[in-house]
């Protein structure tokens, strides 16, 4: 759908974990008035505090990203927020009663300026929203092209460094690893791949 991402498939695990509740906004242009806003959640809460959000009809966006976490020795690739303990909601503050925001179940406050929110700076939400797989998982898609020194974003081998060795047009990409055995060969979907900085 956006930046050319592969539409997920109903096996991929991912898609299950992200959940429905934690996609872009549908209505992602903001009605006149409105401005985003930044609220504080609670520890862990980021999904509860979204899910809480729409249940008082306030629009609220969560940008995820693929992470890779280990635990008892196995790997586990989840989509993760991309800014932990905070989410974005759609406010117009003059008409809505925009306090309430403070009592809703996982959120510990919005962030202000002396009484009022702060509003985010025009543009930055809206970009997030745009660069936003159908997962809501962020995929900032950039040029590479074979041959091109890439690192792996998530899995086992998170942050090793390879060399593009293939592009497909099923939205995989072939890669050469240096591993401390060797070079290694892996298949890997696009949005697992960004240049090596």
């Amino acid at each position: 759908m956006m930046n050319g991402a592969p539409a997920p498939t109903p096996n991929d695990p991912l898609d299950r974990a992200a959940g429905a509740s934690h996609r872009p906004p549908s209505g992602r242009d903001l009605r006149p008035g409105e401005r985003w806003y930044v609220a504080m959640t609670l520890p862990r809460k980021e999904r509860v505090a979204t899910a809480n959000l729409t249940n008082q009809a306030f629009r609220s966006f969560l940008p995820l990203q693929l992470a890779t976490r280990r635990h008892a020795h196995k790997f586990r690739t989840e989509l993760a927020p991309v800014f932990p303990r905070y989410v974005f909601v759609a406010l117009d503050i003059d008409v809505q009663r925009w306090r309430s925001v403070n009592g809703t179940i996982g959120i510990a406050r919005l962030l202000t300026d002396g009484e009022r929110p702060l509003p985010v700076a025009p543009g930055v939400v809206e970009t997030l929203i745009l660069s936003c797989d159908p997962r809501g998982a962020l995929v900032f898609q950039e040029d590479i092209v074979v041959g091109d020194r890439v690192r792996l974003l998530a899995g086992p081998f998170a942050e090793s460094l390879g060399v593009l060795q293939r592009l497909d047009g099923a939205g995989r990409v072939q890669l050469l690893l240096d591993l401390i055995g060797g070079p290694v060969r892996v298949s890997v979907p696009r949005e697992m791949v960004a240049a090596a900085r």
